[in-house]
């Protein structure tokens, strides 16, 4: 009788440890779940094309920010999945001024916008993104209001030429001339929005 409970006992014992076995052998070789999403996560990603990302130069004009558009105009570049990566908000001496404008400097209205220019507070901005500095041309308009189709934002925000109410550079290489000229490198802002991957494929 008693060899025989031993031999019960022995019987479970050496079931015991193979189940316990099987057990670390397949906790062994399953994968950490977190491991399994970081995979699914990399792999479903899509990747971001940056070759041609581009950087422009954008000013709220004094007569934008005397009547509140700022906000507005800060949205409409958002929503077209823009980036700011720079930002400030002065009022430039009357020599900046002619510093930005120089192109203009045979103009007739050159000392005038220049004065004008920095008789108030104005929002400066850098954004960037693919193709930017032409698609940012076509969403501000005509340099004239009058000109401007429905949707820009001075077809949509102004009416008079001297009031146009902002400023974006026309040219990449203006562009950069413009932004090294308002922001030293330490002001500009590395970050990736959340919204990116599904911008760029």
């Amino acid at each position: 009788m008693a060899l025989l409970t031993w031999l019960r006992l022995s019987q479970r014992t050496v079931a015991y440890r193979l189940a316990l076995a099987e057990a670390q052998d397949v906790e062994q070789v399953a994968p950490e779940p977190h491991s399994q999403l970081h995979k699914f996560s990399s792999i479903s990603k899509p990747s971001l094309i940056s070759a041609d990302m581009e950087r422009t130069f954008i000013a709220v004009k004094p007569d934008g920010v005397q009547r509140g558009l700022c906000g507005e105009i800060i949205k409409r570049f958002e929503q077209r999945g823009f980036r700011l990566i720079a930002a400030k908000f002065m009022q430039a001496s009357e020599d900046h001024m002619k510093k930005h404008y120089l192109d203009l400097k045979d103009m007739p209205f050159y000392a005038g916008l220049c004065k004008y220019m920095s008789s108030g507070p104005i929002l400066a901005m850098v954004w960037e993104g693919q193709n930017i500095v032409k698609l940012v041309r076509m969403m501000l308009g005509e340099t004239n209001p009058a000109d401007s189709k429905p949707g820009s934002i001075r077809g949509d925000l102004c009416i008079n030429i001297g009031r146009n109410i902002i400023h974006g550079s026309d040219t990449l290489e203006n562009a950069k001339t413009e932004v090294d000229l308002w922001f030293k490198a330490e002001e500009f802002v590395n970050y990736t929005p959340c919204a990116q991957p599904w911008l760029y494929e």
